[in-house]
């Protein structure tokens, strides 16, 4: 992987806005087994993004996405291929059904959501990244604003714990301490205190001896940077002209100092993130960088498509067109433009052809992957190759019981070959089988696992048709469970 030099006493960083394809695909497949077709061409589609962004203004703009058609049976990784490319290259990402969503006239989710839930879900990611960034800082702004307010309730005598004591004494410079106020036009408050006593105040907050303590602070009512957004309809006239809404008003709250940390800090935090900065780098992230995953297209094609008896799948088809052409969509945080998104549509196309789709929405789609179903092989390494392989997901869960779960080679092929047989005989849903029979395998040893602490259970093949044996691998399998 492409990385940076390695921090003092820290891991590497790997960079992750100039991967190479090569790069792309090795990290695909630490958790894809298969499809190098689908990977390759994925990875070049997205090494074209970073080579655009190094063109001229001029020439940038003309270079549109290489949108792509993954063509595939389901369980094949299709969706997790690209949702771990878009972790990986921390881009902002939305999936997409094509059955949920209905042509203009018609009550339901209209196209241009799509665009909406992918800004939201941007914006609401960034500002959460933003305030982890100042936590600390928020934190430390929110224990010197306590220790303010306990001066003044301890030199008061109103600080008090659940059992109605004083739970601290402070000694003031040059006599008795001073009652005081908040100054509202300062935003401090006026208290005179020595240092030491300041100090030992911190000293008992950060070690958790003050929580249960109650304390009146100044706070004003919750309300998150992006939520202000709300009063904006969907018009770009209110963008431009609604007043912003008025700024709560700071109120009194009695809590205790473990809530108080709280809720101070997540002020504090607020105060420190420019909201106005994150939405406009949410915006250009989107814009620049954002991947829209259309699952089930496949189903508004053809002259049947699976949307309901009044809504015409070429009518979604058709109001999709000019999101994926390119187009101006009003969102409640600006207008975004759609021209430099990528577009991944995938479907099984059992009951339809590509071709079926309307000549426009198919010329949007210039690359086409085909994935292939899986095999018995493929299963067997889907079990236990990936980092994060079923077998090391269910040896992890036993483990916090401490039970030691062993999979031995007989007993994943096993595994493997069942689920390949009910693919075959019922209805191929891909590598989601394995879970199912895991879970059927596994029933027993999970329910009981409370009481098998230090116990090793040994999954082999014979301890695989053990549980499933009450599985009739015949005409009759279509009945069962799997």
């Amino acid at each position: 992987m492409t990385e940076e030099a390695r921090p003092p006493g820290g891991r590497r960083r790997r960079r992750v806005d100039a991967l190479t394809p090569a790069e792309i695909v090795e990290e695909l497949d630490l958790h894809i087994i298969g499809q190098v077709a689908a990977k390759r061409a994925l990875a070049v589609a997205l090494r074209n993004r970073f080579r655009r962004r190094q063109l001229s203004p001029e020439l940038r703009r003309a270079i549109t996405p290489k949108n792509m058609l993954m063509i595939g049976p389901t369980g094949v990784g299709k969706t997790e291929m690209v949702r771990r490319v878009a972790s990986m290259l921390e881009a902002p990402f939305l999936k997409v059904e094509a059955t949920k969503y209905t042509e203009v006239g018609y009550v339901g989710r209209d196209v241009e959501s799509i665009i909406h839930d992918l800004v939201e879900d941007t914006v609401v990611r960034l500002h959460d990244r933003r305030l982890a960034d100042v936590e600390a800082k928020a934190e430390q702004r929110a224990t010197e604003r306590i220790v303010e307010y306990i001066v003044v309730q301890v030199s008061k005598g109103t600080l008090k714990t659940a059992t109605g004591r004083m739970p601290i004494r402070i000694s003031a410079s040059g006599g008795a301490a001073r009652a005081a106020v908040p100054n509202p036009d300062e935003g401090g408050i006026t208290t005179e205190v020595d240092e030491s006593s300041r100090r030992r105040i911190g000293r008992l907050l950060r070690s958790e001896k003050l929580d249960d303590a109650m304390i009146e602070i100044e706070v004003t009512p919750d309300l998150e940077g992006y939520e202000a957004y709300w009063d904006y309809g969907p018009e770009a006239e209110l963008y431009r002209e609604a007043p912003p809404p008025p700024r709560p008003r700071a109120r009194s709250r009695v809590v205790s100092v473990r809530d108080a940390k709280r809720i101070l800090a997540r002020e504090e935090a607020n105060k420190l993130v420019d909201f106005d900065a994150v939405v406009d780098e949410a915006l250009e992230r989107v814009e620049e960088s954002g991947i829209v995953f259309i699952d089930e297209l496949d189903k508004v094609a053809g002259h049947s498509p699976e949307v309901g008896a009044d809504v015409s799948g070429e009518g979604v088809q058709r109001d999709l067109l000019p999101i994926v052409e390119g187009s101006v969509v009003q969102t409640r945080y600006g207008p975004v433009g759609t021209h430099h998104l990528l577009f991944i549509a995938a479907g099984s196309f059992s009951k339809s052809k590509p071709s079926d789709l309307i000549p426009e929405l198919q010329g949007r789609f210039p690359l086409r992957v085909e994935l292939s179903g899986l095999s018995q092989h493929d299963l067997e390494e889907i079990l236990v190759k990936p980092q994060t392989s079923l077998c090391t997901q269910y040896q992890a869960l036993l483990g916090t019981e401490s039970v030691r779960l062993e999979f031995t080679p007989d007993g994943v092929t096993e595994i493997a070959h069942l689920a390949a047989l009910v693919n075959e005989r019922v209805e191929n849903i891909g590598a989601r089988r394995l879970q199912t029979i895991l879970e059927q395998v596994l029933e027993e040893v999970s329910f009981q696992a409370p009481d098998l602490a230090g116990a090793t259970i040994s999954v082999d093949a014979a301890y695989v048709r053990e549980r499933t044996a009450s599985i009739a691998l015949d005409e009759d399998l279509s009945r069962f469970i799997l």
